[in-house]
């Protein structure tokens, strides 16, 4: 029987999520967990910092040092809410919807090419055996599970 394990950590390595920066867009080095706030950031309609740190499963300490370096890269901007001043928003800045545009295309371009590797129908096993593990990750209690997004 293979090592599930071992799969998993040749995969996390081969997407460079191990690296110190994944990416580099207009100078600008983007760490992993920078890269998936970005995302997150834009996928939702100005999300509060609670939102995409839960989202990411993330603690709220270490994500805001994270959103404070992407406020300084002037990629994120940080609102305080009128109604709750405990509460902040999040929205991206020009330069940052540039940024997670040009972060999302480039993974694209990756996967595509990754895909091209295989038959439409392996593409296809592929994706709807991650949306497999994604499910059955999301149901079990273990303490690293991701939170539904």
């Amino acid at each position: 029987m293979e090592n599930a394990r071992e799969l998993f950590q040749i995969m996390t390595r081969r997407f460079g999520l191990l690296n110190k920066n994944c990416c580099s867009v207009g100078g600008c080095d983007i760490s992993p967990v920078q890269s998936h706030i970005l995302y997150e950031v834009d996928r939702q309609h100005h999300p509060s910092m609670q939102q995409v740190a839960d989202i990411l499963g993330a603690d709220i300490t270490t994500f805001s040092r994270q959103v404070q370096s992407l406020v300084r890269m002037n990629l994120i901007k940080k609102t305080m809410e009128p109604s709750d001043r405990r509460v902040y928003t999040l929205s991206l800045t020009t330069e940052g919807k540039y940024v997670a545009t040009t972060i999302d295309q480039q993974m694209q371009a990756y996967l595509d090419e990754v895909f091209s590797y295989m038959s439409e129908e392996e593409h296809q096993m592929v994706l709807k055996s991650i949306r497999l593990m994604n499910e059955a990750m999301a149901k079990s209690g273990n303490c690293c599970r991701p939170i539904k997004g």
